[in-house]
Order: structure tokens, then C-alpha cells, then sequence
């Protein structure tokens, strides 16, 4: 499976590629960070938020795009950004038809280092030990990014698994709804005529 991460933000945007499956050694691809100038119009930047991720599945063409789900923060405004590039992420990937798997940052921590509080720094040391690398990629955005990546891959057998018991809950359960229907429609049928039997 190959995954490109991307660790949303208006003014640096982490991306990271990883290829591997769970129980196995992973492999980096590609690390970075798309930037756009601080006073820049938000448009023009959200345009080179777009090119710069279309650049990224251009050369990797990864099989899912995972992204950090944006969560309350107390600075409104870093939200905001945060959540408007997380969506032209989103859209990139989806024109193209590639799945989009959403992580909360405990949960990327947690797959990470084994704890959903780990700092940056924690996660970026796991990040380089994971994929064997010489140095923890700069900036955090770039680690972050990858971490993504990596619990995304760890985490989706199990998710998939979930899906597809889900998914079967739910075919039984409009099956059973079915044969319910089906018993009662002798019986619906049969009522008028009973009820004008009464009557008369």
C-alpha cells in the first residue's frame, strides 16, 4: 500500500509518501512541505495548496490519501486554515477517484509511539526509527505528514475489518427486514376483506 500523508496548514503543509502493509518494514518515498507566504490573499493560496498536492499524486500516485482531521482549537483562526487546506487536500484526492482516510492527531500519536499525549519530538523520533532514516525530517509538518502515513497503513486492516462487518450487520439486517415485509403482505392483504366482512 502506498500512502501520502498530508499534515494540513495554510502557511506550511506537511507531505509525506510511505509504501508498506502492516507487520512489515516500511518504506519512505517522499518527504516536504508545501508553502504558501503568510500575506498572501487566501485564494492564491489555497490554488498553491492545490498545485503543490497535484504535484505530489502526480509523481507518487498513491493508493489512499490520509489527512489529520482537523479538531477545536483555541485559536479560531489556525482552525480555519487548517481546515480549509485539509479540504483542498481532500479534493485533490477525490477528483481522482483515491480514498480519503481522516486520523485525529491522538490516534496518529497513539498508532505512532504507543501514546495519544507523545509531543512532536516523540514523534518524530519514531518517524526515523520506523523508516530507518539518517534524521527526523524538517520541518514537524514533514514528520507529521509521514506519521500520518504510517498509521494509516498500521491501522487499516483493522479498519477495513470493521467496514466489512458493518457492511454485513447491514445486509442482514434489510434481509430480515425483507422476509418481515414479505410475511406480513398475506396478512395486509387480508385484512380489507375482513374488516368489510364486519361491517356488513
Amino acid at each position: 500500500m502506498r500512502v501520502l500523508g498530508v499534515d494540513p496548514g495554510l502557511t506550511r503543509c506537511g507531505v509525506g509518501v510511505v509504501d508498506g502493509v502492516a507487520g512489515r518494514p516500511l518504506t519512505m518515498r517522499g518527504v516536504g512541505v508545501v508553502r504558501t507566504p503568510a500575506d498572501a490573499e487566501l485564494g492564491h493560496r489555497l490554488v498553491a495548496i492545490e498545485q503543490g498536492i497535484e504535484q505530489w499524486l502526480d509523481e507518487h500516485s498513491p493508493e489512499v490519501l490520509a489527512v489529520e482531521r482537523v479538531f477545536s482549537q483555541h485559536n479560531v483562526r489556525t482552525v480555519m486554515g487548517t481546515a480549509q487546506a485539509s479540504a483542498v487536500a481532500m479534493l485533490c484526492a477525490s477528483r481522482r477517484g483515491i480514498p480519503v482516510a481522516l486520523h485525529t492527531p491522538s490516534e496518529v500519536k497513539a498508532a505512532v509511539t504507543g501514546s495519544g499525549r507523545a509531543d512532536k519530538a516523540q514523534v518524530g523520533a519514531m518517524v526515523t526509527r520506523l523508516l530507518r532514516l539518517d534524521a527526523p525530517p524538517r520541518p514537524a509538518d514533514a514528520a507529521d505528514a509521514l506519521a500520518l502515513a504510517i498509521c494509516h497503513i498500521w491501522r487499516a486492516p483493522a479498519q477495513n475489518r470493521l467496514q466489512q462487518a458493518v457492511a454485513q450487520n447491514r445486509l442482514q439486517q434489510a434481509a430480515s427486514q425483507n422476509r418481515l415485509q414479505q410475511a406480513a403482505a398475506p396478512h395486509a392483504a387480508r385484512t380489507p376483506t375482513a374488516q368489510k366482512g364486519r361491517t356488513a
